[in-house]
């Protein structure tokens, strides 16, 4: 179980661990085991090397590489040294890229051999970048991580850790179009750790195994391997979603506790052994990010005999927020529909646009007040005093309590869409597909999708005189920006539904694609 008074700090973890368990296992990854005694050594090892590449308090370090148990020896490795740990979306585009690392003023980077090329392009554009280190590769003038790694002191570094350093700075997409790196720090992830540690769902005993397929880019990648260390878990690390290979893995390795957003766990009721697996060892699976439905909840539960628990939280909490317990799965409660209640010592109102709370059964703003709230976002006071504001959090979530202190999410207050559990702004969207010689007008809006929750979807008003097809402005937005956040479809229209001041009524748009949907966003 959790123990923060041994480890309050992001840095402990490691250190406590080899001294209690050295020999155990902490991490497997394509076949490669990891123990406690050289995590714990190879993140020494990390620290001193970066120190020695100039990396001191604050800074920000650079990942940008598939799910690999060696980001946890460079996560620990910063944490050691008051460095921060800032893994980039590997499914953007070369721009997007460039600004994250330019923005967070990223000095080393660590990269995987599928992003070499694009490093080589943008490296001169990153005016902050001075070394790139390969990772599971090599590329001429650039140091490999191994050799580089092996090479340093292995005792531990003699900072002494604050409650307030940063530890993990990860980008979310904004309304302007703009990622704002948000700021989690020792004391954020103590609190979540305490919270989430309290709670059935992130209880582990030492020695069981626990599955670590989301991308480390994302706030449940990066704690489904904290929460298993802390606790003397082993972590089993997949480079990429792969249905076949989880399966394989749940049995090749015995999984006992795993974390999957529900287009994974789609994915994995397609797979046609699906009901012949053996699930025997799977105690609990954790789900969230975006909506799931009802059928395939029930299928997951009947054919894995697992508890599942429904998670909902945001980036800049720690992914804490608030959780459904097995129990109400029982369709009996009533519950299915609700992202459950609020972790132990988080406080979540739904509030009106004064900030006032409303009643029982009233749709209002979800606003979070928690130990685990983000510092902020980096280098952007504005952003943080507006998301910030009198000790709560606004999520952007619109939703309403039910009398049994459950909540539910209505609808989305900010426009955000949620696919797949990736953040897809429209205005960044729109952004890209502005420059297309044939558009007019745009407005990207998110519609119900199976598979993914959500599908982003744009609005067109053609240019007159032009008639541009539906693949050619997908293929123009391709070029701009990741391919998870162009759409999926267009739709064309004589002209776009705005208010009196010019903004688009996306309510409005939206309203078609959701009728009839009892739940119009994602946990």
């Amino acid at each position: 179980m959790l123990d923060t008074k041994t480890m309050p700090h992001v840095a402990d973890v490691p250190r406590v661990q080899a001294e209690q368990r050295g020999s155990e296992v902490a991490f497997w990854c394509k076949g490669e085991e990891t123990t406690f005694a050289e995590l714990d050594t190879r993140a020494n090892q990390v620290g001193h090397g970066l120190s020695a590449l100039g990396v001191g308090p604050n800074q920000r370090v650079g990942y940008l590489a598939k799910n690999t148990a060696l980001y946890y020896e460079m996560l620990y490795g910063c944490a050691k040294i008051r460095a921060v740990m800032n893994a980039v979306n590997t499914r953007l585009a070369a721009p997007e890229v460039q600004f994250i690392l330019s923005d967070a003023q990223v000095s080393v980077l660590f990269v995987g051999p599928e992003w070499f090329d694009m490093i080589d392009q943008i490296k001169d554009e990153c005016p902050h970048l001075e070394h790139i280190i390969a990772v599971e590769g090599e590329r001429e003038g650039w140091l490999e991580y191994s050799s580089w790694r092996d090479g340093q002191n292995s005792a531990a570094p003699d900072a002494k850790t604050l409650d307030d350093d940063d530890v993990i700075q990860l980008y979310t997409s904004g309304t302007t179009g703009l990622p704002k790196g948000v700021m989690l720090t020792n004391a954020n992830y103590e609190s979540f750790m305490e919270q989430a540690g309290s709670l059935q769902w992130a209880g582990y005993d030492a020695g069981e195994v626990v599955m670590n397929a989301m991308p480390l880019f994302h706030v449940a990648g990066v704690n489904a391997g904290l929460l298993a260390t802390a606790q003397g878990a082993k972590t089993v690390v997949l480079p990429e979603i792969n249905p076949a290979e989880i399966l394989d893995l749940i049995e090749s390795q015995k999984i006992n506790h795993a974390f999957w957003v529900p287009a994974v766990i789609l994915m994995l009721s397609q797979m046609p052994d699906f009901r012949e697996r053996d699930y025997s060892t799977l105690k609990q699976v954790f789900y969230g990010a975006s909506p799931i439905t009802e059928d395939l909840l029930k299928t997951a539960v009947e054919v894995m005999g697992a508890q599942f628990t429904q998670l909902y939280g945001l980036t800049e909490t720690v992914g804490g927020g608030t959780y459904l317990p097995p129990e109400a799965h029982n369709p009996s409660w009533g519950k299915l529909r609700s992202c459950g209640v609020p972790y132990p010592s988080t406080i979540i109102r739904c509030v009106d646009a004064a900030g006032e709370p409303v009643p029982t059964g009233e749709v209002g703003e979800i606003v979070i007040q928690s130990g685990f709230v983000m510092k902020g976002y980096w280098n952007r006071p504005e952003a943080t005093e507006d998301a910030i504001r009198n000790g709560f959090f606004h999520t952007g979530d619109a939703g309403y309590f039910d009398e049994d202190g459950f909540l539910f999410i209505h609808d989305r207050v900010k426009d955000m869409i949620v696919s797949g559990g990736e953040n897809v702004y429209p205005a960044e969207v729109e952004n890209a597909i502005f420059g297309h010689p044939d558009v007019a007008d745009v407005a990207v809006i998110g519609i119900p999708d199976e598979k993914w929750g959500e599908a982003v979807k744009a609005i067109i008003v053609a240019k007159e005189g032009t008639d541009p097809s539906p693949d050619s402005i997908i293929a123009w937005a391709r070029e701009k920006i990741a391919g998870y956040k162009c759409p999926k479809s267009v739709d064309f229209i004589e002209a776009l539904p705005r208010n009196p001041s010019g903004k688009i009524l996306r309510k409005d748009l939206r309203e078609p694609y959701w009728a009839g949907q009892e739940r119009r966003v994602g946990g």
